[in-house]
């Protein structure tokens, strides 16, 4: 319970700073994008800023030992660049340029315009569909470190 707590918690806070920095807007989204055309820099410095609290957030974390709401840390081990991680950026990115929302945003719209959003997570929703599809045909699973530190 602490735990779904906890994330529906981050997840509010989440999608209230998206909404007050404007980040849940794609119109400022699309005009950061826009660096030939009427270039809007202010993403960027929401970015550096959300790196910046995450490095903190991370470098405390560490020092724990542990989770608070966990027994252990469950990190990514994977370090290599391969066609599949390379074609996920791509959609990605050609998603998010095309219509200035990414899943955050998306999630985070459908509170506020919800007609405005709802093309593009019913999209997301079968492209991760497709993804679950063709990943259960994949052998390799994705590697995890299970660390006590």
């Amino acid at each position: 319970m602490a735990a779904t707590a906890s994330a529906f918690a981050a997840g509010l806070l989440f999608g209230l700073g998206l909404i007050v920095s404007g980040m849940a807007d794609p119109a400022k989204v699309l005009a950061f994008l826009d660096v030939t055309g009427r270039w809007d820099p202010s993403l960027a410095f929401v970015m550096a800023g959300a790196v910046a609290v995450s490095a903190v957030g991370y470098r405390v974390a560490r020092r724990r030992g542990r989770p608070v709401l966990a027994s252990r840390f469950d990190l990514p081990t994977r370090r290599n660049i391969d066609l599949r991680l390379i074609a996920g950026a791509a959609v990605f990115g050609l998603g998010w340029g095309l219509v200035g929302l990414c899943p955050g945003p998306a999630l985070t719209l459908l509170t506020v315009l919800p007609a405005q959003a709802a093309t593009f997570v019913a999209a997301m929703a079968v492209g991760m569909l497709v993804f679950r599809l063709v990943s259960a045909t994949d052998a390799k699973p994705a590697a995890v470190q299970r660390a006590d530190a």
